[in-house]
C-alpha cells in the first residue's frame, strides 16, 4: 500500500514539475489553455487545446491571437488583436475581438477601459490540438463525471500491482 501511495505521489509531483517547467520555458503563467466558447470560430473551436508563449520582448501585432485576463473575470479570454495603439514613449495598447463576434471586446473589459495592455496578456497562441480539451469542458460541465474519473484513476494507481 505504501508503494502505491508513493507511486501516486511521484506521478502527481512529476506532472507538477512538467507544468512549472513549461511555465519557465514559455514565459506564460498558463502555457496550455482550452477554448471554452465558439467566439473564435472558424479559427478555433470549443474544446481546442492552445499552446501559448508570452515573451515580453516580442511586440504584439494586429492579427495575432492572444489570451488575456480582464479584471473581475476568472477565466481568460482567447481573441484576436484587431487594432494597435502605440504611444510615442513606446507603450502599446491594443483592442481585441472574437472572430465570430459582431463587435469588439470593449464590452468585456472593465468599465472605462477601452484598450488592453501587455500586462493583461496571459499568452499568445503558437499552436493547437483540435478538440483535445473537450475532456476539460465535460469535467467542468458535469462535476460528477470529474469525481468519477478521479476515483477510477486513484483506484487504478492504488490497486495496480507491479509485475
Amino acid at each position: 500500500l505504501y508503494y502505491q501511495v508513493l507511486n501516486f505521489a511521484m506521478i502527481v509531483s512529476s506532472a507538477l514539475m512538467i507544468w512549472k517547467g513549461l511555465i519557465v520555458i514559455t514565459g506564460s503563467e498558463s502555457p496550455i489553455v482550452v477554448v471554452l466558447s465558439g467566439s473564435m470560430e472558424p479559427a478555433f473551436h470549443r474544446g481546442d487545446l492552445l499552446f501559448l508563449t508570452n515573451f515580453h520582448d516580442d511586440p504584439i501585432r494586429a492579427g495575432e491571437i492572444v489570451v488575456f485576463k480582464v479584471e473581475g473575470r476568472d477565466i481568460p479570454i482567447v481573441h484576436r488583436v484587431i487594432k494597435i495603439h502605440e504611444k510615442e514613449n513606446g507603450n502599446i495598447k491594443f483592442l481585441t475581438k472574437g472572430d465570430n463576434n459582431e463587435v469588439d471586446d470593449r464590452g468585456l473589459y472593465i468599465e472605462g477601459q477601452n484598450w488592453l495592455e501587455k500586462k493583461d496578456v496571459v499568452g499568445r497562441a503558437r499552436g493547437f490540438l483540435p478538440y483535445v480539451g473537450m475532456v476539460t469542458i465535460i469535467m467542468n460541465d458535469y462535476p460528477k463525471f470529474k469525481l468519477a474519473l478521479l476515483a477510477v484513476m486513484g483506484a487504478y494507481v492504488l490497486l495496480k500491482r507491479e509485475s
